[in-house]
């Protein structure tokens, strides 16, 4: 028997709540995965109130884990126990202290990478990898405007637009969660609950506006940012941390402000096999050599719901991750 966290269907914080099964044996190209840490994200928020339905309750959340192998399939080449793994994607099965994963979504941990470390930034990294590699590459001289710079996602996409020699710009709540994102290499930070915050790009950009906004706050957020982007420039969605994304009208990205808006899904971009183990691999790498998602705050499996709660609140700085042990 293995303790977890399920929830019983759709809601509010209530509907998880401790559990023991029975984790069989791994089948054919599968292994047995005992978790040391699994990271928290907005998306299990998601999956927990319904806005993303599960296939089907009770479920377990968490979409991404680091541990040790503890028993490998038939048909799985190449890993063994004892081998330390990390994860992230589809199906969920994070808040467990075991679970069964496909052999091809597991993903070594470097040396000098803790399991801890691992589950803290490997969903975020990788969305990251997509927005950076894919959806809206930046080089040397490039601008991007990051909110909720002192998040899990902000802070990694600062470090990694930095590394790129990009001038990375952030909104963030207050004046200590502006000194974490500063720390990471944040060059300049708006506190959005005291100015306007188009009005303080426009002004750090000389009227121009950013080459790149990434949003992941949603409500009027989103809107907003239109005007904090130049012309041709590019806008990411990529959650709704403050309210749904209400219907946009495409009038309302040009002529005159003549925008490209983007709804990446990093699970989209995860569907495909060497495109995952690519990224995953890219991040872990940028993880020994010091990529980090900031403080991480560690709770005990049995306190998902309130780390659920304090992930809603926005009174978080960092990643939250859970630890079975």
């Amino acid at each position: 028997m293995i303790r977890s966290i399920q929830m019983t269907g759709p809601g509010g914080i209530e509907v998880l709540r401790p559990a023991r099964l029975d984790l069989p044996a791994p089948g054919a190209g599968e292994i047995r995965l005992r978790h040391d840490a699994a990271g928290v994200n907005f998306v299990d928020i998601y999956h927990r109130s319904g806005l993303y339905p599960l296939p089907a309750y009770p479920a377990t959340l968490g979409v991404e884990g680091a541990g040790v192998v503890e028993a490998v399939g038939p048909d799985v080449d190449g890993l063994a126990v004892g081998d330390r793994v990390a994860w992230a994607g589809l199906p969920a099965g994070g808040y467990a202290e075991a679970r069964l994963l496909a052999a091809e979504r597991a993903v070594r941990l470097p040396d000098g990478v803790e399991a801890v470390t691992a589950a803290s930034l490997l969903l975020r990294g990788i969305t990251v990898h997509m927005l950076l590699n894919r959806v809206c590459p930046l080089g040397p001289g490039g601008t991007i405007l990051v909110h909720a710079a002192a998040g899990g996602l902000g802070l990694l996409l600062t470090q990694w637009a930095k590394s790129l020699g990009a001038t990375v710009i952030g909104t963030v709540g207050s004046a200590a969660k502006a000194e974490t994102a500063r720390v990471h290499g944040l060059d300049h930070a708006i506190l959005y609950r005291e100015e306007d915050f188009v009005a303080a790009v426009r002004d750090l950009t000389g009227g121009r506006g950013v080459d790149v906004a990434v949003d992941g706050i949603g409500g009027d957020t989103l809107r907003r940012s239109f005007d904090a982007v130049r012309p041709f420039g590019m806008l990411a969605s990529v959650g709704q941390a403050g309210g749904p994304v209400s219907p946009i009208d495409l009038s309302e990205l040009g002529p005159r402000r003549s925008l490209c808006l983007a709804r990446p899904s990093v699970f989209g971009y995860m569907a495909d096999p060497a495109t995952y183990r690519k990224a995953a691999g890219e991040v872990l790498a940028r993880a020994a050599g010091g990529l980090s998602a900031g403080p991480v705050t560690c709770l005990p499996l049995e306190e998902a719901a309130e780390a659920h709660r304090a992930l809603e609140g926005r009174g978080t700085s960092g990643a939250l991750v859970l630890t079975p042990a």
